[in-house]
């Protein structure tokens, strides 16, 4: 490999260690408040073709700063076939992620997008009020779900028991002389 070959690859090397990240995601690194949440119902707001649609977050892309809501915003996905097994390529449509300002939390008496405010209640439980009609927005029930199931599986490999709970530790008592 020539020197000036070399060079040039040491160069790309180093771009990629100073390479700063897209403003969007920068932007979305410094949110700390979110309103949406997995589980709510949300509608379409602003300059985006499905204004006015109504749906489910299915997800929260906290890190891009994206929702993805059930039956909103679809997309085709070419799914590529196997020759060999004799499955053949199809196109499928899925939901396309979207800008969190994009959408707004639906309110529950009017059935339309508000913005919202969070209150402490006497029991000192936090709530989202929507300021349209006042009415709190409760946290959605699929949240006290963990969406990856813990492994219940039990194995060879697994402490028994018996084991866990056996008492392999008693407190010191130095000797008095």
């Amino acid at each position: 490999m020539s020197a000036s070959r070399a060079r040039l690859q040491r160069i790309a090397q180093n771009l990629g260690k100073f390479h700063k990240p897209k403003p969007q995601l920068r932007e979305a690194a410094k949110k700390t408040k979110w309103n949406v949440l997995r589980g709510d119902k949300v509608q379409v707001i602003g300059n985006h073709p499905e204004r006015g649609k109504q749906g489910i977050v299915k997800t929260v892309l906290r890190e891009k700063d994206r929702v993805i809501v059930e039956g909103v915003n679809m997309g085709v996905r070419n799914i590529k076939g196997d020759k060999d097994r004799g499955i053949p390529g199809r196109s499928v449509q899925i939901e396309r992620a979207m800008h969190s300002s994009n959408v707004q939390l639906v309110d529950p008496v009017t059935g339309g997008p508000t913005r919202i405010m969070r209150k402490y209640l006497q029991t000192g439980e936090k709530v989202r009020i929507a300021k349209k009609s006042g009415a709190i927005i409760p946290r959605p029930d699929i949240l006290s779900f963990r969406k990856r199931p813990v492994n219940s599986i039990v194995t060879e490999s697994d402490t028994s028991e018996d084991d866990a709970w056996e008492t392999t530790y008693s407190e010191y008592v130095p000797v008095a002389k």
